[in-house]
């Protein structure tokens, strides 16, 4: 579908009207992430010819019972009704680059504010329609802010929040509201990261840099009248970037460290990181956290969107689940089951894969190693194309995942018309196929396409076949097959043993490797009753875990998984 527009820039706000609309997906009962929208492709590596789709920093508001997703650098913002099904909003006046590390907030559904200049230098946009998105500016400017955070209390005070440093610490100020916003009283530095005691904000993939990291992206949410004040550390670009807490009684503290933190921590998989996001009630009033995830193989700012059930338990503790955190969850509208693991398991995994064509050492094997910086690269980009993945069992298909690859795609900003059109198949002998998805005709941008199957499907070969792509070359790095299979489910893990190192911070995790097995959930928390982290592993039967929090003890456990299910997990070991 294609999109009709003229753009004017007043007073430094971009004016964009839009002759189009864009259908909604048909529903599902589950979604997976990465989160599955019309990426933007980036501007700021054009000059070296380097072309690439990113999404990061996400502020998640609902209004007036619906949801708006503000992205760095997205040229706009996107707009759904269930936290699902996400559709692009050309707003009338935006800012001329895009947002960056947007902050967003809901003031008692009459208002919706948005900050997120560029500069760092801004005022506060205010618009009744975001759907229109008729964005209005506050007259006073905010200077000096990098990823600012904007939070009104029940009682109308107004405060900001900003920081984006590995030096100085996360900030923030109290702001007249009805005087245009002016900040007034101190600046109150409210806290930093504390590497040496706080192993998951140390730099570096799996924590393992000696540099000072990241300390950024504040996001206020209150609840039972505690104030949370969320933070992303250590970098964006790792495996480890993740969410933190501190929690207080007052917007501007003081703020204690939550004891279970990171709160948001996503390490293994097949997509990671997990950090600098924001907290939303959504539908059947639960929350969610988004947060960004580390593609970073073009630059180090190629990222993806991510959203995980967040919790509150009975001690008042801030809580993800990311467990299983690429797998099929319940979506968030599914009564009685929403932020559920649907129990689908990965029947792709490494799985034989014969493929149309290939170039280079971008080989068919790419399309099942759970890598998302590997991918397929087909000899072009048309009709021909196609690609069989021989699941070697039968086992009943619940979902497929596509996930799209830029490879020298030489695109650049927001383009309209771009259309991802394809068709997959099953068969249960490679002989008689038949029709599972039927994309042939569809005019949506799907970068990241997770579906669904209306009725789950026994088959043991499925068969993508390309139509369309919108970019110059057909690269896919994983195509995700998910469901249950009919053999047996591994037994419980033996071996398991933890070691606490002399860096307190630092804990060396062994087992026993199984036979039968695609890999294992490492699970952790501060109590039995609170293993809120996981650490998702393929292939290996070691770990060291550079999360911990030197002065904190810890309960750890582990599973087993493969095609057929997960074994039951150990009984927790206090480790002290």
């Amino acid at each position: 579908m294609y999109n009709k527009k003229i753009s004017v820039v007043i007073a430094g706000i971009v004016c964009m009207i839009s002759f189009s609309t864009i259908a909604q997906n048909t529903r599902m009962r589950t979604y997976c992430n990465p989160v599955n929208i019309d990426y933007t492709y980036m501007i700021y590596n054009s000059d070296k010819d380097i072309s690439y789709r990113s999404g990061a920093d996400p502020a998640v508001v609902e209004f007036r019972g619906e949801y708006y997703m503000f992205v760095t650098r997205s040229m706009g913002y996107w707009h759904s009704t269930d936290l699902q099904s996400w559709n692009f909003i050309e707003p009338e006046k935006w800012y001329p680059q895009g947002s960056n590390a947007p902050a967003a907030h809901n003031y008692k559904d009459s208002v919706l504010y948005v900050m997120g200049d560029p500069s760092g230098a801004m005022s506060v946009l205010y618009t009744d329609n975001p759907k229109r998105g008729d964005w209005k500016a506050v007259p006073a400017i905010l200077h000096n802010l990098q990823d600012p955070a904007l939070f009104i209390d029940d009682d109308g005070s107004a405060f900001v929040y900003w920081g984006s440093s590995n030096l100085h610490p996360i900030r923030g100020q109290r702001l007249n509201k009805d005087h245009r916003f002016i900040r007034y009283g101190e600046v109150d530095s409210l806290f930093n990261k504390d590497m040496d005691k706080h192993g998951w904000e140390r730099f570096g993939e799996n924590n393992s840099d000696t540099i000072p990291g990241y300390i950024e992206g504040p996001w206020m949410t209150k609840h039972n009248n505690k104030y949370y004040l969320q933070y992303g550390a250590p970098g964006t670009e790792f495996n480890v970037y993740a969410d933190g807490v501190y929690i207080g009684n007052h917007p501007l503290g003081p703020f204690e460290y939550a004891p279970n933190n990171p709160v948001s921590f996503k390490p293994g998989g097949f997509m990671n990181g997990a950090g600098h996001g924001s907290t939303v009630k959504g539908p059947q009033d639960l929350y969610w956290h988004f947060a960004s995830m580390a593609l970073s193989y073009n630059v180090n700012w190629e990222r993806r969107l991510c959203m995980f059930p967040l919790h509150f338990d009975n001690d008042g503790l801030m809580w993800s689940d990311t467990y299983f955190g690429d797998y099929p969850r319940y979506a968030p509208s599914e009564p009685g089951k929403a932020g559920e693991f649907t129990g689908w398991m990965l029947l792709s995994y490494k799985k034989p894969v014969t493929v149309s064509s290939s170039v280079g050492d971008h080989t068919a094997e790419k399309l099942t190693d759970e890598q998302v910086k590997t991918y397929w690269l087909a000899g072009d980009n048309g009709d021909s194309q196609w690609a069989t993945i021989d699941l070697q069992k039968a086992g009943m298909v619940h979902a497929v995942q596509i996930n799209y690859f830029d490879h020298e795609s030489d695109m650049y900003g927001r383009i309209p018309g771009l259309r991802h059109r394809y068709v997959v198949e099953g068969s249960l002998d490679g002989q008689d196929w038949r029709v599972l998805i039927d994309k042939s005709n569809s005019f949506r941008d799907n970068p990241n396409d997770y579906v669904e199957l209306p009725e789950a499907e026994r088959i043991r070969y499925l068969r993508y076949r390309n139509i369309e792509v919108p970019t110059p070359h057909l690269a896919i790095s994983d195509i995700r097959v998910f469901g249950i299979g009919e053999g047996k489910k591994p037994g419980p893990v033996t071996g398991f043993h933890v070691q606490r190192e002399d860096d307190r911070r630092d804990a060396m995790i062994t087992w026993n490797a199984q036979k039968d097995v695609q890999g294992y959930n490492v699970r952790w928390g501060i109590a039995p009753d609170k293993l809120y982290s996981s650490w998702l592993i393929y292939d290996d039967n070691q770990l060291l875990l550079k999360a911990l929090t030197t002065d904190q003890e810890y309960y750890f456990t582990i599973e087993a998984f493969n095609e057929n299910g997960i074994s039951t997990p150990l009984k927790p070991i206090h480790v002290k």
